[in-house]
């Protein structure tokens, strides 16, 4: 039997397009409903799928890290803030402080996170399906291009959520 991770590494470049329009629509639903419904499917995906099996997040997607975080890395890490900034962030095209390198430099050869404990604010919520999924519309078919919880979150969303 196929996992999820399989199924969505087969099918997720094919959803690329629909799941963009799908997220598009999404949008003329009640927030506090849709976050409630899809609150549920992300339990439930989440039970199947183990995110150190794909760590696609890590290996595709830069985080944007806010001060906070660099103040709590660069501190576990040992540096000063100026230090960190220099060595492990850029400005995005859309203006975030993100890390500058993908796969994400922390990530280990296990898919494991090397500073787990003191990780980025965005690294802690993604792929924020459980929490405001209403109002991080805007990211839901990106993520489902690195993330096969995102994409079977979509999917059941698809057969569930008239759009």
């Amino acid at each position: 039997m196929k996992s999820l991770i399989d199924i969505w590494k087969e099918n997720k470049d094919a959803q690329k397009k629909k799941n963009t329009k799908f997220v598009r629509k999404l949008k003329k639903h009640n927030g506090k409903h849709l976050d409630k419904f899809t609150a549920k499917i992300h339990d439930k995906v989440f039970e199947k799928i183990d995110c150190i099996n794909c760590a696609g997040c890590c290996k595709g997607i830069p985080p944007i890290i806010n001060k906070n975080d660099c103040s709590r890395i660069a501190k576990k890490l040992g540096i000063s803030v100026s230090e960190f900034q220099n060595n492990y962030l850029t400005i995005d095209e859309d203006n975030d402080t993100v890390m500058n390198t993908s796969p994400c430099v922390f990530l280990l050869e296990n898919n494991k996170c090397s500073i787990y404990e003191f990780r980025p604010k965005a690294c802690k919520e993604y792929p924020h399906t459980n929490i405001n999924f209403s109002k991080n519309l805007n990211y839901h078919a990106t993520n489902s291009m690195y993330c096969p919880a995102t994409f079977h979150i979509l999917e059941a969303l698809k057969k569930s959520v008239p759009v």
